[in-house]
């Protein structure tokens, strides 16, 4: 028998391995791994790339901006990032501290910097000047629905100067007339009256935008009581279309005598058996009135406004209107009077006895009846010794007077303004207003009471007005008194001067007025302002942030005055003490007409000389054109008018005098540029008439219409079809 094995009791296996697990647990083998699947634990995330937060921003002097280092990591998390030295390249414009707060100092911009490592960030900041006010351009303009309109929001900063802004908040506070997005462009809706609005901040600004039907009227001298001579809603002639091929003469409207008041467009008329029309209103120097289909030509209604007995008047021997005076002057319409809307004329006759009268008239426009009871006398009398006086009392005697100047309609009354023959006296400067619902008298102002002349000729233009309701005249030569302790002329006489009139209560007075330093001398020499008339511009800012209200005017000195409506300057015996003066701007033999305006420019066309634009900027015109037509207008220059669908497609038209009349058709962002003329056809398709002088054109619904001695022309897109021309109605050929 072998020898005999020692068996282990249980108690020592189980000592054994116990021990063994404590072994492994607390690391003192690597028989077993402590991750079961062999992974290791992953490496930290490193930082691959970094920026800077907010990028490029823009603040105001004095305002503070914190900027953030955000790093992005190699796992695709991104996180501030701490530890970085910040910089900023202009210190003068912008100081950074170590936590990334930037204080601003001065207008520019600088270029800040994070730097960790071998890593770096960098963006622009830009410091601007304080936003003192915001403005809204263009200002107060009427749209056709379906139209689109470009806002620019225009800051005035707190060092004087203006920018344009792109960061702002834009809203129109009724969306149901029109849309504005975030860049300022807005969507015309539907017909009414919205405010478009900008804000920047606490700083805000606005303007009126009004949503017109698609046919835009004409229903006054030069398209508004401002006298711009602009239609914002012309939507189909363009530089595009307006040139030989496409645009040309439709047809001509024949009437009785010469056509020197400006011809009117009233939409949309509702004739009695005839349906709807849109109306061409001519008035003649016969003394009638016609109403014609403004797209075909056809006669819808005739008046003559004479009573039995009665003719149009002699011309006085006077080669200014001739050979007969009826209608002179432009006359004006409401809409919104009588049962149809209402015409309201001045004109004038002689009956057998050689006794010679003056009447204002309101016709019906869609049957031509006279309303109101009217027609009505014009006579007056104004305290004065004046020209034409009895016994301190000056007189209105008719035979002595014409009324040249357009008619003026604000605020329910009709204004007329009053001119000699050929300078001939007895004769004083009156303004007469009537009532337009009863044509009574409402008030009456005599501005050379104690002198004579003084009268408003005006080359056809006329009064104009402000939105306070201030009415602004050229006067002509005539007698200037010495101003006294006031600043007003010692005795009433307003000669050569350019007058503010205040309309409160129906009560017309002087409220402010300019005189030449030399007025006496240019009376003396024939040289007044009358031969032209004023314009009223929209508010503008100049480069110090003030809104200014300015209205210009221009005569027969060569000069372009430019007068602060606020502040118009009065009498300096030694020098002009007024806003802006451009003297011998004109260069040719003077103004007989007037300008228009658009789009920060001013349009003049002088005797002798071409037609000018004379850009508007920092509320100052500049002293020399930035562009001239390529041809010259003789006397007595030319009256423009402006056409454009907003702010874009915009055309200047004028018309030219002479044995046969022309019109022309200049882009008006460079007059160089002429779109059309209507002596251009070879085979004389456009011509239209004789020449007459201060005519103006008018532009509405895709048509031009231009008066003449015997008629109108009508022009307009040629039918499509090569060779095609329009069917002529009757008094239209």
């Amino acid at each position: 028998m072998g020898p005999r094995t020692r068996e282990l009791p249980v108690i020592t296996v189980v000592i054994v391995v116990i021990a063994l697990s404590v072994l492994i647990n607390c690391g003192g083998g690597s028989a077993m791994p402590t991750n079961p699947s062999g992974a290791t634990d992953p490496p930290a995330p490193t930082l691959s790339s970094m920026s800077i937060t907010p990028a490029n921003p823009e603040i105001q002097i004095g305002d503070g901006q914190q900027f953030t280092a955000v790093g992005s990591y190699s796992d695709g998390t991104s996180k501030a990032v701490s530890g970085v030295t910040w910089s900023s390249s202009s210190a003068a414009t912008a100081t950074i501290d170590g936590t990334g707060h930037v204080t601003s100092l001065a207008k520019g911009t600088t270029t800040i910097k994070a730097v960790l490592g071998s890593m770096n960030a960098s963006t622009n900041l830009k410091v601007v000047a304080k936003i003192t006010a915001l403005t809204v351009t263009p200002a107060d303009l009427g749209i056709p629905v379906g139209a689109q309109q470009q806002f620019t929001a225009v800051a005035t900063l707190a060092d004087h100067t203006t920018e344009n802004l792109t960061d702002v908040t834009w809203t129109s506070i009724n969306t149901s007339i029109a849309t504005v997005d975030n860049k300022g462009l807005a969507t015309a809706v539907a017909k009414g009256t919205t405010t478009i609005q900008a804000t920047s901040g606490a700083v805000g600004g606005s303007t009126t935008l009004t949503v017109n039907p698609e046919v835009t009227d004409v229903l006054t001298y030069h398209n508004d009581v401002a006298r711009t001579g602009q239609n914002l809603n012309e939507r189909t002639l363009t530089p595009a279309n307006v040139n030989v091929s496409t645009f040309g003469k439709l047809f001509t409207l024949v009437v009785d005598g010469k056509v020197d008041a400006q011809p009117l467009y009233a939409s949309n008329v509702t004739i009695s058996g005839q349906g709807v029309h849109n109306v061409l209103y001519v008035a003649t120097e016969n003394d009638s009135v016609y109403a014609f289909d403004a797209d075909n030509g056809s006669l819808l209604w005739q008046v003559a406004v004479v009573r039995a007995g009665e003719t149009a008047s002699d011309d006085h021997n006077c080669g200014q209107v001739t050979p007969r005076i009826g209608v002179t002057s432009t006359p004006v319409i409401d809409r919104s009077t009588g049962p149809n809307g209402t015409i309201y004329l001045v004109a004038m006759t002689v009956d057998t006895s050689g006794a010679y009268m003056h009447r204002i008239h309101a016709l019906d426009l869609a049957t031509g009846a006279e309303e109101f009871g009217g027609p009505g006398d014009i006579q007056a009398t104004y305290p004065g010794n004046g020209n034409g006086s009895i016994n301190g009392t000056v007189v209105f005697d008719p035979k002595y007077y014409k009324e040249r100047a357009a008619l003026l309609l604000l605020n329910g009354v009709v204004y007329t303004s009053w001119t000699s023959h050929c300078d001939g006296v007895p004769s004083t400067a009156w303004i007469i207003a009537y009532d337009e619902h009863t044509l009574q008298k409402a008030s009456t102002l005599n501005t050379e009471p104690n002198g004579q002349l003084g009268t408003f000729w005006n080359s056809g233009g006329g009064p104009a007005a402000d939105a306070d309701g201030n009415i602004y005249l050229l006067a002509g030569n005539g007698i200037f008194d010495q101003p006294d302790s006031t600043g007003f002329p010692a005795n009433g006489d307003y000669g050569n001067a350019f007058i503010k009139l205040s309309t409160t209560n129906n009560n017309l007075r002087v409220a402010d007025y300019f005189n030449t330093y030399n007025a006496v001398q240019e009376s003396n020499d024939d040289l007044d302002l009358a031969s032209g008339a004023p314009l009223i511009l929209p508010d503008l800012v100049d480069s110090q942030g003030v809104v200014r209200h300015l209205a210009l005017g221009a005569g027969k000195d060569v000069n372009v005055y430019l007068v602060d409506r606020d502040n118009m300057g009065k009498y300096n015996p030694n020098h002009d003490g007024i806003y802006q003066e451009l003297i011998g701007a004109l260069q040719g033999a003077g103004e007989y007409g007037m300008a228009a305006y658009f789009n920060s420019t001013i349009y003049i066309g002088a005797v002798g000389h071409p037609l000018e634009a004379f850009p508007i900027v920092n509320a100052l015109l500049l002293p020399s054109p930035s562009s001239e037509g390529p041809n010259t207008f003789s006397y007595p220059g030319t009256t423009p008018s402006i056409s454009a669908d907003g702010s874009n497609n915009a055309i200047v038209w004028a018309a030219e005098n002479g044995t046969a009349a022309v019109l022309h058709a200049y882009d008006a962002s460079d007059l160089s540029r002429e779109l059309y003329n209507s002596n251009q056809e070879v085979s004389g398709r456009d011509l239209f008439g004789v020449g007459n002088k201060f005519i103006v054109p008018t532009v509405a619904n895709g048509k031009v219409y231009v008066g003449t001695t015997n008629g109108v022309g009508v022009f307009g897109l040629l039918p499509k079809k090569s060779g095609e021309k329009a069917t002529p109605k009757a008094h239209a050929q």
